[in-house]
């Protein structure tokens, strides 16, 4: 029982200095080390950088909190293609990002009606492309150098692709073929 007492004494002993510490550190330190880390494929993931326009692969970003945490990543003007099988997804959650951010919207979904609806009213144009390679293309021409062209669709892809990678995947043939 003694023995019981002590490894909870000095376990919780350890826990305190652990939460002291990481108190202590600031956030940029955080996000510092955090940015060491090698890019997953598909989550906000660099392919290129072409004519001074960035392109990211975010294709795993199939909800609106991850679509919400890529637009808020972003520090330059976004070429935001978005879009899929649409699964109800509350694009309103992101208004005030696409507001901020985004320049033009390029859907690649099988019907984008809910998407063009939602932000209907903004001043960025939406777009609809029917494949991969149309939307990469459609970015890369609105875009001018300092511009990122972020592929975050927010929703499955199983209207167009076997899924998210397959998705992913086009988006990366799609920018190295331009």
């Amino acid at each position: 029982m003694n023995t019981i007492k002590h490894r909870s004494e000095a376990y919780s002993g350890m826990v305190d200095t652990i939460t002291s510490r990481v108190e202590g550190m600031r956030k940029t330190v955080i996000k510092e080390s955090l940015g060491i880390f090698p890019d997953v494929a598909h989550r906000l993931e660099e392919v290129a950088t072409i004519r001074g326009i960035r392109f990211i692969n975010d294709s795993k970003a199939t909800n609106i909190n991850a679509v919400w945490y890529a637009l808020e990543t972003m520090r330059k003007p976004v070429l935001w293609i978005t879009g899929g099988q649409d699964d109800d997804t509350n694009y309103r959650v992101v208004r005030h990002l696409v507001h901020q951010k985004v320049k033009a919207i390029i859907c690649i979904g099988a019907d984008n009606t809910y998407i063009k609806s939602t932000f209907k009213d903004a001043h960025q144009p939406v777009c609809e492309a029917t494949d991969m390679q149309m939307a990469v293309e459609t970015a890369y021409e609105l875009g001018v150098a300092d511009d990122v062209v972020l592929l975050s669709p927010g929703c499955p892809s199983f209207d167009r692709f076997e899924d998210y990678a397959d998705r992913g995947n086009r988006f990366v043939e799609a920018v190295l073929n331009l």
